[in-house]
C-alpha cells in the first residue's frame, strides 16, 4: 500500500540547502535567510485556507485577494498569471500521466477518453503559485506529485556534515522566482517521459490506417484522439503565455543593483530554458496531429485506388465476356433456319471463337495492365 500524501509541507530553502519544518501554522517564522516554501494539497488548501491565508499574511505582510484564492482553488482554471504589487500569482496546468488520487469532490478526475491507452492517461491538473518576496505558496492536487518530486531533488538522501557541497550539486534556488521556474521545468519536462510511448501509440493507429488488410473502425476513438492533442497544444499555448508574462515582470521585483541585476538575468535565462522547453512539447503535439491527419488522408487515398483498381478489373472482365455474351444471345434466337444450327461441328467451332475471342480481348486488356494484380483485401 503507499504512503499517505501529506496535505502540507513546508521547508526552508536557504543557501546550504533545504529543510523540512513543522507544518503547522502558528510555527511560522519569516526567515532571515533565504525563504519558505509552503507545498500544500488543493482539498487542504480548501479545508484551512481560514487558518493559512492569516499566518501567510503575518510573514509576508500582504494578503492573498480573495479573486486570487479563488483561483488556487480552482482545479479547471487554464494556465495564467496575475500580478500585484506584493506577489504574483501563476496558475500552471501540468502535463503528465493521471494519477488514481485526484482532488475529491472537483471536477479534476479525468473523464474516460476513446483512444491509444496513453492518452486516457493524460492529466493536465492545475499547479497554482502565489510568489512573495521571502515566500512559495504551491497548491498542488492531491497526489502532490509535483510537490513531492521537487522536494526529493532537494532533500539529502542522509544527513551529511558536508551539506554545502551536497546542496551545490542538487542547484538549491536562491529565491521563491527561481523555485518556481525550476518546479514549472520539472513539470514540463516530465512530458518528456510519455512522448515516446505516445508516439509509438500513434504510430500503431498509423500503420493500421495504411495496412493494405486492415479494417479501420475505430473512428470515434480517433477522432478522440486529435481532439485531446488538439487540447493538449492549446494548454501548451496557455503555458507560454503565463511563463513569457511571469518572466516579464522580474525587472521591477528587484532593486537596481549590480546583484539584483545579476539575479534578473539567471532568471531571465531559466526562464527561456522554461519556454523552450515548452515551445518543444508543442511542436511534438503539433507534429503527432499532423501525422494522424497525414495517416487518415493517406488511409482514404490508398481505398480510394485500391477502389478503382477493382472496378477498373470488374470492368475489364466485363468487357471480356461482353462478346461471348452477344454470341450465346445470337445462337440463343429461336429461329427455324439459323447457320451451322444443324452442322455437327458447329458446336465444336462455336466454342473455339469464344475462347479465341475471351483469350484476345484477355491479352489485349492484360497488355494495356487492365488486368494487373489486385491489392491483397
Amino acid at each position: 500500500m503507499s504512503n499517505p500524501v501529506a496535505p502540507i509541507r513546508v521547508f526552508w530553502i536557504r543557501g546550504q540547502g533545504l529543510e523540512e519544518i513543522e507544518p503547522a501554522p502558528s510555527n511560522w517564522a519569516s526567515p532571515q535567510e533565504g525563504f519558505l516554501w509552503i507545498g500544500c494539497t488543493r482539498s487542504h488548501f480548501s479545508e484551512a485556507h481560514p487558518t493559512l491565508l492569516p499566518a501567510l499574511e503575518r510573514l509576508t505582510g500582504a494578503a492573498l485577494l480573495d479573486l486570487h484564492v479563488s483561483d488556487l482553488l480552482n482545479a479547471q482554471l487554464a494556465s495564467r498569471h496575475d500580478e500585484t504589487s506584493d506577489y504574483d500569482l501563476l496558475i500552471f496546468r501540468r502535463l503528465g500521466r493521471g494519477t488514481k488520487r485526484t482532488d475529491a469532490g472537483r471536477m479534476e478526475t479525468l473523464p474516460m477518453r476513446g483512444g491509444p491507452p496513453i492518452l486516457q492517461r493524460i492529466d493536465t491538473a492545475a499547479v497554482g503559485f502565489a510568489v512573495f518576496d521571502r515566500v512559495l505558496l504551491t497548491i498542488h492536487p492531491d497526489d502532490g506529485a509535483v510537490r513531492d518530486s521537487y522536494a526529493a531533488r532537494l532533500l539529502p538522501a542522509a544527513p551529511r556534515e558536508a551539506d554545502t557541497r551536497s546542496a551545490g550539486a542538487r542547484g538549491v534556488p536562491a529565491d521563491p522566482r527561481d523555485a518556481t521556474l525550476r518546479i514549472i521545468s520539472q513539470i514540463v519536462d516530465d512530458y518528456l517521459e510519455l512522448r515516446g510511448e505516445l508516439s509509438r501509440q500513434l504510430e500503431h493507429w498509423q500503420n493500421e490506417l495504411l495496412h493494405p488488410r486492415s479494417r479501420f473502425s475505430n473512428w470515434s476513438a480517433l477522432l478522440q484522439a486529435r481532439t485531446t492533442l488538439h487540447e493538449l497544444q492549446s494548454s501548451c499555448e496557455d503555458q507560454h503565455s503565463a511563463v513569457d508574462r511571469f518572466a516579464a515582470g522580474f525587472e521591477h521585483r528587484y532593486a537596481d543593483t549590480a546583484e539584483d541585476s545579476h539575479r534578473v538575468e539567471l532568471l531571465r535565462v531559466r526562464a527561456h530554458d522554461v519556454l523552450e522547453h515548452i515551445e518543444r512539447v508543442m511542436r511534438h503535439v503539433t507534429r503527432l496531429e499532423h501525422n494522424i491527419e497525414t495517416a487518415v488522408q493517406m488511409h482514404f487515398a490508398v481505398q480510394g485506388h485500391r477502389t478503382n483498381d477493382i472496378m477498373r478489373t470488374l470492368t475489364a472482365l466485363t468487357a471480356i465476356f461482353l462478346p461471348l455474351n452477344l454470341i450465346t444471345g445470337f445462337f440463343g434466337m429461336n429461329f427455324e433456319f439459323m447457320p451451322f444450327i444443324h452442322n455437327p461441328a458447329a458446336l465444336a467451332w462455336t466454342a473455339a471463337g469464344m475462347a479465341l475471342v475471351a483469350v484476345g480481348t484477355g491479352l489485349f486488356f492484360w497488355r494495356r495492365r487492365y488486368l494487373a494484380q489486385l491489392p491483397p483485401p
